[in-house]
């Protein structure tokens, strides 16, 4: 009895290192989440300065990886500080309240060679919804690339309120892009 519990526990201790080794460490210098809009019937591409991305992946079985991603709304950077403290602003992100928008996988499936078809929920300004959209995963240099884009409408998550309902200035599609190294 003894000999089966000590089994059954270092099975459990090396399960629980296994699983704790594959969370990789992101590399915030070669990391990025962009929104890529047009304004003006004009493709402008703006990043978020802040985020938190946890990626738990295995290559050999990616069904048992996890993904969350936590992005700062008042960090988008539209190259002008004026436009930048206006999207935080209650009309668009409502920053003051809804500081965060975040993403949390809820299945990743291969979808063949370097391809991951990933999904979960997508929360922006207090408003959720459930997403799916395709990645591309490669080594490069030792480390994991994980590349991909989501694209959604603005107006489901209220980004663009009153006057800014108006799709005539800023388009409804949005697309998410990210590119995230990580170790």
């Amino acid at each position: 009895m003894k000999i089966t519990q000590r089994v059954l526990l270092a099975s459990l201790l090396g399960v629980s290192l296994v699983a704790g080794a594959a969370v990789l460490k992101t590399d915030p210098a070669k990391t990025s989440v962009s929104a890529v809009f047009k304004q003006m019937n004009v493709p402008v591409e703006s990043k978020f300065k802040k985020h938190n991305i946890v990626i738990d992946y295995n290559a050999t079985t990616p069904d048992a990886s996890k993904a969350s991603v936590e992005v700062d709304t008042a960090s988008l950077d539209l190259g002008e500080a004026e436009m930048n403290k206006e999207v935080a602003k209650k009309e668009w992100f409502n920053s003051a309240q809804f500081p965060k928008a975040t993403f949390v996988s809820s299945a990743i499936k291969s979808a063949g060679a370097g391809k991951l078809n990933v999904s979960g929920k997508l929360s922006i300004k207090g408003k959720s919804a459930d997403v799916t959209f395709p990645i591309t995963v490669k080594t490069e240099g030792g480390k994991q690339v994980f590349e991909g884009a989501l694209p959604i409408k603005r107006l489901a998550f209220n980004i663009g309120e009153g006057e800014w309902k108006d799709t005539g200035m800023v388009a409804d599609e949005v697309t998410i892009k990210f590119h995230v190294v990580a170790q």
